[in-house]
């Protein structure tokens, strides 16, 4: 029996088993075999099979932006008006059949874009060239998942489903649960919160298909058997996407105030180039990114070519880091002026934490 198939009997099995008290030890346990077949799916393939000629594209800029979509919704004309790339524009579905790369300047920032070949479902059982198309999709900071106003939203549903059953986790946290393996013991469960979807029984019916016999887990959160899960697995991927919901000229002004309160979601034509002002604010709120100004000593700040950096890792020492890393090795202190200081300027270590638009003057050893 195929791993295709295994998971279809899976999935049927759970499908057709209530959820009760009852059963939720027996789903724990279906819900883990589940997740370990499918992890074979994300693993890439073996020696011979390869990416898939035209997926594998060199990451450049400061982040990367994939379209994920349907065939024929417009990814290749937004694609084209956004970076000025020619992607292959046509009627006829699937034409675009490999990656195509391009290059945004925003605010400062060089964000690669890559439009994607059309996304069918069955894509993670490998259907339309799902898996490859899902694999670049794993290495973005950002998803546009592009929709087709004209057509169900339905699609929505379809896409999400695909890339969740393949370890992609899109507008989602990771799950705030604690987990260590331990050689001896047995199991340690403990917990900051009520936990009304889990109990001792199905956490060790999970542990158990993974022949863990002694662990300690804390949960910080209100978890369910998929969290504990993607804790144990480890390979899943949490991004952010944004819905595009393109041909909003084919449609009315009421059906419109409609899509505008679906969550995450931003209404354009790409034909037209309609309210992609928005989609790229979007974008860069979306993507966390902060800009940084330098200021050489005695002159005033550059405010032309911004150090463009994550908002996680936005210190005065990946500042450094991002300009050149041997200006570490003469660091004495920085100059800040901006709002993560309250003294304009303000000395401050390699430790301090810059806010966006921040302008920084670096002040080396004597």
């Amino acid at each position: 029996m195929s791993t295709y198939e295994k998971i279809k009997e899976i999935e049927t099995e759970m499908a057709r088993t209530q959820k009760n008290k009852n059963t939720a030890y027996h789903l724990g346990t279906l819900k883990a075999k589940l997740a370990k077949l499918k992890r074979e799916l994300i693993a890439p393939p073996k020696s011979g099979g390869g990416g898939g000629e035209g997926f594998d594209v060199a990451g450049t800029g400061v982040a990367r932006v994939g379209f994920v979509g349907f065939p024929s919704v417009g990814k290749s004309t937004l694609m084209s008006s956004l970076t000025g790339t020619f992607s292959e524009v046509n009627e006829v579905e699937f034409t675009t059949l490999t990656t195509v790369p391009g290059v945004l300047h925003y605010k400062g920032a060089k964000i690669q874009i890559l439009d994607l070949p059309g996304i069918i479902e069955g894509a993670k059982d490998g259907k339309g060239r799902g898996r490859q198309v899902i694999a670049v999709a794993r290495t973005c900071s950002l998803i546009f998942l592009v929709l087709d106003v004209l057509k169900p939203l339905s699609h929505k549903a379809v896409i999400e489903r695909e890339m969740e059953s393949v370890g992609i986790r899109l507008n989602k946290e990771p799950p705030n649960i604690i987990f260590r393996k331990k050689d001896k013991g047995g199991i340690n469960m403990t917990s900051t919160v009520s936990l009304t979807n889990l109990d001792k029984d199905v956490v060790k019916s999970i542990l158990n298909e993974y022949r863990i016999a002694s662990a300690d887990i804390s949960f910080r959160c209100d978890a369910t058997a998929d969290d504990l899960i993607d804790v144990i697995e480890g390979n899943r991927v949490y991004i952010p996407a944004v819905y595009v919901l393109n041909k909003i000229d084919q449609i009315s002004i009421e059906e419109l105030d409609l899509i505008y309160k679906i969550p995450h979601a931003v209404p354009v034509s790409a034909h037209h180039e309609w309210n992609f002002d928005e989609l790229l604010e979007k974008m860069w709120s979306y993507l966390n990114l902060v800009r940084i100004y330098t200021k050489p000593k005695g002159l005033l700040p550059d405010y032309s070519a911004p150090v463009v950096l994550k908002r996680d890792k936005s210190s005065v020492l990946d500042f450094c880091n991002a300009i050149h890393r041997g200006i570490l090795k003469e660091f004495s202190h920085a100059l800040v002026w901006g709002n993560s200081v309250k003294h304009i300027p303000q000395k401050v270590g390699k430790e301090h934490v810059l806010l966006d638009e921040d302008v920084v003057s670096i002040v080396k050893k004597k």
